[in-house]
């Protein structure tokens, strides 16, 4: 099968590699398409860690099941499908609470690092267990599908506090994850949803997708949410970015008693204004990945409710890949979401 490897870091090419077989719980994916995440392009020059080459990355996809293993119930060969993007055991104490986005033995597809290695989907067949395969509505197309990956991670995020009736939030960080949230946050019944970014495009971006109104993220900021919000500040702040001045603007910008959900990670620490926190009694919640939104992600695209189209800036084969990850990689202007196709699209 042809695969997109990346063999050294910075380096991707093309490769001939054996079509995987599935185990007796497993499935075997042709794989329409698959999405470069942002912590691919983070894999792909070794910053992150945990894309060790050789490595076959890619974890936001969806295709047709091809083989299943032999204990695989629920699904037949021709099933439109996806799939979460995180392993889990099922055994260990997160696991039996339901937080199978934190296992113990978590492993995630396309990604190598010290612990394990698990190939992912930038290829024309994939191999995942069936527990995580999940069967797609007809009217949802394979470039739309390879989208409910990062649509889960957002939900869940919004799932992870308490949002009463006519809250007003605030999403910093209008990357593709920041554009869900602010989407999460509307189903959610947030009266008023605000989205500050640096990036005039991803603001025009964000108010037509919804946003209540865009705020220039900068020295300014803190103003404009005063007075939006007659000097209380926010109910929620969803952080999106990951760095020290993101994290603090959010902080700067809940009220008291508020809540700052922390979903960015670029900087592995930041300084934390602790006595504005404390004080202000501030409620920080952090959020991985996903735990099950899955079907959710499904309902709320299927409906229109959330919309990922105006997020795909590029639909391109997979022998594409290598100039598509360099120009991400170069943080090339107005590019949001590319999703490869290593088999047809529909």
């Amino acid at each position: 099968m042809k695969a997109l490897l990346l063999s050294k870091y910075r380096h991707l090419e093309l490769a001939d590699l054996p079509v995987p077989e599935p185990g007796p719980s497993e499935v075997l994916v042709r794989v329409a398409a698959c999405g470069i995440c942002g912590s691919d392009v983070h894999g792909y020059d070794g910053s992150s860690g945990r894309r060790i080459p050789p490595i076959v990355m890619g974890h936001e996809a969806a295709g047709t099941v091809v083989a299943l293993g032999d204990n695989v119930k629920g699904l037949s060969q021709g099933d439109r499908v996806t799939f979460d993007s995180t392993v889990s055991c099922g055994k260990c104490a997160p696991c039996r609470r339901g937080e199978v986005n934190l296992c113990d033995h978590r492993q995630v597809l396309g990604v190598s690092c010290g612990d394990y290695r698990r190939a992912g989907a930038f290829a024309e067949f994939v191999v995942v267990p069936a527990g995580i395969v999940y069967q797609l509505p007809e009217n949802l197309s394979f470039a739309e599908a390879a989208m409910l990956e990062a649509v889960a991670v957002a939900i869940h995020a919004v799932s992870l506090v308490l949002i009463p009736p006519d809250t007003t939030a605030l999403v910093v960080g209008a990357g593709t994850i920041g554009l869900l949230v602010q989407q999460a946050l509307r189903v959610a019944s947030c009266s008023r949803v605000f989205v500050a970014d640096v990036d005039s495009t991803r603001l025009k971006r964000a108010q037509e997708l919804g946003a209540t109104g865009v705020l220039p993220a900068g020295p300014e900021m803190l103003g404009q949410v005063q007075h939006l919000t007659d000097g209380t500040g926010v109910g929620i702040a969803v952080e999106a970015v990951g760095k020290n001045e993101t994290v603090a603007a959010a902080i700067e910008s809940v009220r008291k008693g508020g809540s700052v959900i922390l979903v960015g990670n670029i900087s592995p620490e930041v300084t934390l204004p602790l006595q504005k926190v404390v004080t202000r009694q501030i409620r920080l919640q952090g959020s991985c990945a996903s735990a099950g939104e899955y079907p959710r992600a499904i309902e709320l695209m299927n409906s229109g409710a959330i919309r990922v189209q105006p997020l795909i800036t590029a639909i391109a084969p997979l022998e594409e890949g290598p100039q598509w990850f360099e120009r991400l990689y170069a943080r090339e202007p107005n590019l949001m979401k590319v999703v490869l196709t290593p088999g047809t699209v529909s």
